[in-house]
C-alpha cells in the first residue's frame, strides 16, 4: 500500500514540476505573445494526455492487485475452512471419548389403575 502511496506522490510532483517548468520556459523564451500562448495550449494538452494515460496506467496496476490480492483472500478462506473441518471432526472424537455414550431410557411405568 506504501507503494502506491510513493508512486502517486511521485506523480503527483513530476505533474508540478513539468507544469512549472514549462510555464517558467515559456515565460522566459524570447517569443511573441501568440506563439507563447500557442506553446501553453500544446503542451497543456500534451501534459493532459500524459496525467490520463499515467491515470489509466495506475488504474489497470490497482485492477490487476486488487485481482491479485482477491484469489489470495480465497485461497486462505480455502484452507481456513478445510482446518476448520478437521479441527470440528477432532473435537467430535475427543469428546466421544470424555463423555460416555446415554444409556437408553428406562421402560415407562404401566399406567396406575384408578380406584372404585
Amino acid at each position: 500500500m506504501s507503494d502506491n502511496n510513493d508512486f502517486v506522490s511521485f506523480l503527483a510532483g513530476m505533474v508540478i514540476g513539468g507544469l512549472v517548468g514549462a510555464a517558467a520556459a515559456m515565460l522566459l523564451a524570447p517569443q511573441s505573445g501568440e506563439d507563447t500562448r500557442a506553446l501553453i495550449r500544446d503542451k497543456s494538452i500534451e501534459l493532459k494526455d500524459k496525467a490520463l494515460e499515467a491515470g489509466q496506467d495506475m488504474q489497470l496496476r490497482a485492477e490487476k492487485a486488487l485481482e491479485t490480492t482477491r484469489l489470495q483472500l480465497e485461497d486462505v478462506v480455502d484452507e481456513l475452512k478445510g482446518r476448520t473441518d478437521e479441527l470440528a471432526k477432532l473435537i467430535s472424537k475427543e469428546t466421544a471419548k470424555l463423555v460416555p455414550p446415554a444409556a437408553p431410557p428406562a421402560p415407562a411405568a404401566p399406567p396406575a389403575k384408578p380406584k372404585a
